[in-house]
């Protein structure tokens, strides 16, 4: 499976979680099992980055595609160390396919915050 449909399937997965936390695993791969639980282990902290790193908005207002794929993303910066460049790259695109209307402000609203994220990962690690 190639990174991208990799990542298409774990924003899948947070996005069905999120209404089931009940989620049976077992169609799932080793691999994605295995990040699935990282991630999930790690929510409290990804979730308290993005509401920081959110402006004029708080996380419970987020739709649950887009908070899957922001939490993905933060995921992938913050304990894979994925180059920020493609990260945001691939949650635009995600965005584009999954969320974004025809008024294109799903996309930017995303696009936004992963900036404002990246931004302050860069202030962290300085």
């Amino acid at each position: 499976m190639d990174k991208q449909l990799f990542r298409e399937e774990l924003v899948k997965l947070l996005y069905t979680s999120t209404l089931n936390p009940d989620i049976n695993l077992t169609d799932y791969t080793e691999e994605i099992k295995e990040i699935y639980i990282d991630v999930k282990s790690h929510l409290s902290e990804i979730d308290e980055f993005i509401e920081a790193n959110l402006e004029n908005w708080s996380l419970n207002r987020l739709n649950y595609v887009d908070l899957a794929i922001i939490r993905y993303a933060v995921y992938e910066l913050m304990y894979l160390n994925h180059p920020k460049e493609i990260v945001m790259n691939e949650a635009v695109e995600l965005t584009k396919k999954y969320s974004n209307l025809d008024d294109d402000k799903a996309r930017k609203f995303n696009n936004r915050l992963l900036q404002n994220i990246v931004d302050a990962l860069g202030e962290k690690d300085a």
